[in-house]
């Protein structure tokens, strides 16, 4: 005889995830099942076999900066600048920063924000760091006149 309260439906409740919706399938005929990088979603990266993880690792390489991520950066910027976008104008100056290029820095960001609309299209918290590097920069510039 069968326990109907082992059968009761509690235990079937079905979790949704908010990425379960975006899962397809990541079979391509012309890349032996593996999509390219920028096709994936999350979940599809999350879902992957792991030799197809491996295939996709290889795919990857690393960026290496030689203090010049300020050269790839047109100016003027967009209207409303993206949060990847405003990370890189920051590691632009950073980058020029750690290089000691400070002059450099200054007039980039002088280029930033007289010609390049930096003030109405960076976001508040983008715009007090970029603000608080320039400060250092010209500190620095100003302590390497007086040294001199």
């Amino acid at each position: 005889m069968a326990d109907d309260s082992l059968n009761s439906h509690l235990l079937l409740i079905d979790l949704s995830d908010s990425e379960a919706s975006e899962t397809k399938e990541c079979a391509n005929p012309s890349t032996n099942g593996i999509a390219a990088a920028p096709e994936l979603t999350r979940a599809e990266r999350t879902a992957l076999s792991e030799p197809a993880f491996q295939a996709l690792k290889k795919s990857y390489r690393a960026k290496i900066e030689n203090g010049e991520i300020w050269s790839t950066i047109s100016l003027p910027l967009s209207a409303q600048l993206s949060k990847p976008d405003a990370q890189e104008l920051l590691h632009a100056v950073e980058e020029l920063y750690f290089y000691r290029r400070y002059q450099e820095a200054v007039q980039f960001l002088g280029k930033v924000f007289n010609d390049g609309r930096g003030e109405g299209c960076i976001d508040q918290e983008t715009r007090e760091l970029l603000k608080y590097y320039e400060e250092r920069c010209k500190a620095k510039l100003a302590n390497d006149v007086i040294k001199n």
